[in-house]
């Protein structure tokens, strides 16, 4: 979503990542991928993740289910996408079209600001982020073509790895 964050202001949103994560990890994050967007910390899911019934009780991780909700000024929310699973995600012009059709008001958001990082035990460096998108893209691809009955799925999947791809290009010799 980095790639079209300017789109998403000009349609009326600001984007704001929430995940269990601490602010440390979430710094990390956001200097590493150079996001233009902030990650709140949510580690007890009792802030954002529970009251929006996006915590998963059957995860041992007890992360949160992936989702996307837009809520306007108001506090009022005009509309939400919950994944099946952590594959399962918008695409950015499938959001781009939903803030479209809700016609807002351009919003206007201040970059992140970065205290103190922290990469969390299980962070991959930019450098291994290549190698894991395409290995999962051709995983994916075989299933698609092993199982006829998820082809779109894993048609998907292999998109949404060639996006991520593309966006990785940008962040080149970040280490």
């Amino acid at each position: 979503m980095a790639g079209v964050h300017d789109d998403i202001l000009s349609l009326g949103a600001r984007f704001v990542a929430i995940d269990v994560d601490s602010p440390e990890q979430h710094a990390a994050m956001v200097e590493k991928l150079r996001l233009p967007f902030s990650f709140l910390s949510d580690p007890d899911r009792t802030a954002a993740i529970e009251p929006y019934g996006l915590s998963n009780p059957t995860d041992r991780r007890q992360i949160a289910i992936p989702a996307m909700v837009v809520v306007t000024s108001d506090g009022e929310e005009a509309y939400r996408f919950v994944s099946r699973d952590f594959a399962d995600r918008l695409t950015e012009d499938e959001l781009l079209g939903v803030l479209r059709d809700l016609d807002l008001p351009p919003a206007k958001q201040d970059p992140p600001e970065i205290g103190p990082a922290e990469a969390g035990p299980n962070a991959m460096p930019v450098r291994a982020l290549a190698p894991y998108f395409r290995g999962a893209r051709f995983a994916a691809a075989a299933l698609g073509l092993r199982h006829p009955t998820v082809k779109e799925d894993t048609d998907r999947y292999v998109s949404q790895m060639d996006r991520y791809g593309e966006a990785l290009a940008g962040l080149r010799g970040l280490g």
